[in-house]
């Protein structure tokens, strides 16, 4: 498997060339039979492994990264001259913000938490 940032680390045209038989052995894996018998499985044709076989970046999650990395650049774009220069942890509105517009994309409406619940999740913070 490529799990790298380029599709060359698996060289696959050698591969074809040395290989005497190729067959698909289950969906995402290709199996390359050697001259000596041996059998080289590649999974999701030697590309980058969690785009080209495991969903690594499905749109359901990108919007949601996007959206994220959008409203932070605001935050900070509001609030930089407050800001000490280190890692912050951004405020739980923004995650809230987003949770919210995602849910309101997907028709879904959620209740309020309880002041049971918000004590508790406070407790995580």
């Amino acid at each position: 498997a490529n799990a790298g940032h380029f599709n060359v680390e698996v060289s696959m045209k050698e591969l074809e060339d040395l290989a005497v038989r190729k067959f698909h052995a289950r969906p995402n894996v290709d199996g390359y039979v050697l001259p000596n018998g041996r059998t080289i499985f590649v999974i999701a044709e030697g590309r980058l492994v969690n785009l080209a076989a495991g969903d690594g970046h499905p749109v359901e999650i990108m919007d949601i990264s996007f959206s994220l990395q959008t409203l932070s650049l605001l935050f900070l774009s509001k609030n930089y001259r407050d800001l000490e220069r280190k890692v912050h942890v951004l405020p739980p509105e923004i995650d809230e913000e987003i949770a919210r517009l995602k849910l309101k994309s997907l028709n879904i409406e959620i209740d309020s938490l309880t002041e049971d619940q918000r004590r508790y999740m406070e407790g995580w913070q």
